[in-house]
C-alpha cells in the first residue's frame, strides 16, 4: 500500500461505516481497472456507497483534498466513461439499488442508481407499462450507467433514448452539494433545464444518486419480419422509404454480410448466408395498425428489391429473428479477441451514403468490418474485428475509425448515438462541435468543477491527443 492510500484509506472508513465496502487489494483495483472499451487504469481505492449521505460524504472530503472521483456502475461502457484514467476514487454505484417504486398514476418509476435497467422494464410491464430504452446490455447495466451515457436500444428510432424518460434527478454535485432537479411532472419549464445537461454527461458534472423516469403504456401488438437484399445499398433504399412512408417501426435492425455468416457460424439459425443484408423490422400499437403497417412494410421491402420476405406468424417465430440480432456480438468475437465497437450516426436520409463510405474504408485499410445495429435510426454500429496483439493491424484500425467518424460528420452525423464519447472519441470532439462548441462545454464543466474532481480525463481532448488502440 502506497503512502497516499493510507492516508486515503484513514480518511473513507471515517466516512463508509462497513468497512467491506472500502476496497484497496489489488486484486480488487484490478477488478476496477477497465470497461468494455480500451485501457486498464488503476484507481487508489474503491468505495461502494449506499446513501446520498456516503456520496455527499465522500465527495466532500475529494473535493477538499482534490483528488479525482470517478462514479461507475457495471462498467458496460463501450467508450471509456467509468475508466479511472487518473486514479483516485472509484465511486461503485451498483450497491446503492434499494429503490425501484411503480406510480401508476402519475405514470412514473423511481429508482435509485444501482437498479438494473431490466428490472425497471420488469416492474413497469407487471402494471401494464413500458420504459422503452431497452440497451443490449440491460440484463446487466445499472440505470445510473445508463443515466450517465444516454443509453438508447433498438427502439430508439420510435421512442427516443434515455433522455427522453429522464423527468427528474437528485445529484450530488462536484461540490458535494445536493441538488433535485425537475420532478413528477411532464411539463416543468422552471429555468434552465439541469435534467438534460446532467443526462449524458458521463459523470463528469455529479453523481446521481436518484432518478424519476416517465412512463408509457405497453403497446398492446406487434408484429416482426425478415426481409433478405443481395445488396446492403438495396437495404439502406429500404429503410429510408419504409421511414419516408409514414410507418414508424418500433425496431429496426441491420446485419450485414459478414455478421450474418458470423451468427451462422457460431449458432446456426437458418440465415441466408449469401445474402448482403438482412433488415429486422417490427412494429407496434393497436392491433388493427400493426396488421396494416407491416402489410405495407412488406410491400416496400418487396418493391426496393428484397429477394425474400420472413413473417413472424408468433411469439416464437418473433423470438426466433430476434435471437439472430442478439447473437451478433457475441459470434463476431469468436472471428478475432479484439472487437472495438463504434455508434457513429447519420441522418436517415444519408444511410445509403454511409453503408458506401463503409465499404469503401473496409477495402482501403483491409480490416474486418461488420455493419449491424441500429439502422433505423442511423445509428449503424460498424464493429472492426482485430487482434490487437498485431500492432500493424491496429495501426490501420486506428486510421479506418478515424476515418468512419469523419464520414459520419460530413454526412451530417455524430461522433455517438448512444455509447457516449469517454476516452475513446475525445480527440475527435471538435471536429463536431468546432473550437468554440467544444470551448463552450469546457466552460460549463469548470463552472460546475472547478477543482475538476469529477470523472476527470473524459470528453475533452488533451493537446495533441489522438486515438491509440495499441499499448505503445
Amino acid at each position: 500500500m502506497t503512502q497516499f492510500q493510507s492516508k486515503l484509506l484513514d480518511e473513507i472508513k471515517r466516512i463508509i461505516s462497513d468497512q467491506r465496502r472500502v476496497l484497496w487489494e489489488e486484486h480488487d483495483l484490478y477488478s476496477y481497472s477497465f470497461d468494455a472499451s480500451f485501457g486498464t487504469y488503476l484507481p487508489d481505492v474503491v468505495v461502494q456507497p449506499v446513501t446520498t449521505d456516503e456520496v455527499v460524504k465522500l465527495v466532500k472530503f475529494a473535493n477538499q483534498y482534490k483528488i479525482p472521483i470517478t462514479p461507475r456502475g457495471h462498467s458496460t461502457c463501450l467508450s471509456g466513461g467509468p475508466l479511472p484514467v487518473q486514479g483516485g476514487i472509484v465511486c461503485d454505484m451498483s450497491k446503492m439499488n434499494q429503490k425501484l417504486l411503480i406510480d401508476e398514476e402519475d405514470l412514473v418509476a423511481i429508482v435509485s442508481p444501482g437498479v438494473l435497467t431490466s428490472q425497471i422494464h420488469k416492474a413497469a410491464e407487471e402494471k401494464g407499462l413500458m420504459y422503452p430504452p431497452d440497451p443490449s446490455s440491460s440484463g446487466v447495466s445499472t440505470i445510473g450507467g445508463n443515466l450517465a451515457e444516454n443509453s438508447g436500444g433498438p427502439r430508439g428510432l420510435k421512442y427516443g433514448v434515455t433522455k427522453d424518460y429522464v423527468i427528474g434527478l437528485e445529484v450530488v454535485t462536484p461540490e458535494g452539494e445536493v441538488i433535485r432537479t425537475g420532478g413528477r411532472t411532464v411539463k416543468n419549464v422552471t429555468g434552465y433545464d439541469l435534467t438534460k445537461l446532467i443526462v449524458g454527461s458521463e459523470g463528469t458534472l455529479g453523481i446521481i444518486t436518484e432518478a424519476i423516469l416517465r412512463l408509457i403504456p405497453k403497446p398492446p401488438a406487434s408484429e416482426t419480419l425478415m426481409a433478405i437484399f443481395d445488396d446492403l445499398v438495396d437495404s439502406g433504399r429500404a429503410i429510408s422509404k419504409v421511414l419516408s412512408s409514414g410507418i414508424l417501426p418500433s425496431k429496426l435492425e441491420l446485419m450485414d454480410q459478414a455478421s450474418i455468416a458470423a451468427v451462422e457460424n457460431y449458432e446456426p439459425c437458418g440465415l441466408p448466408t449469401d445474402a448482403e443484408a438482412i433488415l429486422l423490422i417490427e412494429v407496434d400499437g393497436h392491433p388493427h395498425a400493426v396488421a396494416d403497417e407491416i402489410a405495407s412494410v412488406r410491400e416496400i421491402c418487396k418493391q426496393v428489391g428484397a429477394r425474400e420476405i420472413r413473417m413472424a406468424k408468433n411469439d416464437k417465430e418473433r423470438q426466433e429473428l430476434w435471437k439472430a440480432r442478439k447473437l451478433v456480438s457475441p459470434a463476431i468475437a469468436k472471428i478475432k479477441p479484439t472487437k472495438i465497437s463504434e455508434d457513429a450516426t447519420v441522418p436517415r436520409s444519408k444511410i445509403p451514403d454511409m453503408f458506401k463510405r463503409l465499404k469503401e474504408i473496409r477495402a482501403k485499410y483491409n480490416i474486418d468490418l461488420v455493419v449491424f445495429g441500429h439502422a433505423g435510426d442511423g445509428n449503424l454500429h460498424p464493429n472492426i474485428i482485430a487482434d490487437k496483439r498485431d500492432k500493424e493491424e491496429m495501426r490501420r484500425v486506428e486510421q479506418a475509425v478515424s476515418e468512419i467518424f469523419a464520414a459520419a460528420i460530413e454526412l451530417g452525423g455524430t461522433l455517438s448515438g448512444e455509447h457516449g464519447i469517454g476516452t475513446m472519441k475525445a480527440p475527435f470532439m471538435e471536429m463536431e462541435l468546432g473550437t468554440v462548441g467544444l470551448e463552450m462545454m469546457r466552460r460549463i464543466k469548470k463552472a460546475w468543477d472547478p477543482n475538476n474532481i469529477m470523472n476527470p480525463g473524459k470528453i475533452f481532448p488533451e493537446p495533441g491527443q489522438k486515438l491509440v488502440l495499441t499499448d505503445e
